[in-house]
């Protein structure tokens, strides 16, 4: 079979291969418009997944700090719950014949009253006796002679109240009584 071109008809090829590059061309910065544009939403996408990644991990390590603070607070609770309901305990048994509070007394004025004396003790290490202090038993001296004084009071039934436990005996003062 022969083909007969002529100009135009070539003519005509040649226009419809130019509109077909042009097409081409169009619809391949189309495609590399559109390529470019999902990358660049890809980039985003993946930066705010890692930034929270990063805040999710941020907040983990938050959770699990307050979660320790919770049960620390909760432990602190129980105990000072426990604790309260021994004092409730003590304090509705009231007190018990020949029980001992130590008062600790600051220039012959009460300071505070202690459970023991060990306590009254400490505490005055608080106020700048040195904690290794050796306690002697006071003399007949008033009670305001001395800086820090601890008077133990023992609960008599009796008289339903505390009473001095240590009583100075008086001196004879050469055949006085």
């Amino acid at each position: 079979m022969i083909r007969i071109v002529t100009r135009a008809h070539l003519a005509r090829l040649e226009d419809d291969a130019r509109i077909a590059s042009e097409q081409v061309r169009q619809i391949s910065g189309a495609a590399n418009e559109a390529f470019s544009r999902h990358v660049r939403e890809l980039w985003h996408v993946t930066d705010r997944a890692k930034r929270a990644e990063a805040a999710t991990t941020e907040v983990g390590v938050l959770l699990s700090g307050a979660l320790a603070e919770l049960s620390d607070a909760q432990q602190e609770l129980l105990r000072k719950d426990i604790e309260i309901r021994r004092l409730r305990e003590e304090l509705s048994r009231g007190p018990v014949e020949g029980e001992t509070v130590t008062v600790l007394m600051h220039h012959g004025e009460p300071h505070a009253v202690y459970a023991s004396r060990n306590d009254a003790h400490a505490d005055t290490a608080t106020h700048g006796y040195p904690a290794d202090h050796v306690w002697k038993p006071c003399d007949e001296r008033p009670a305001a002679a001395f800086t820090w004084r601890c008077e133990a009071f023992t609960y008599n039934p009796a008289s339903n109240g505390f009473h001095r436990a240590n009583r100075v005996v008086p001196r004879t003062l050469d055949g006085a009584a």
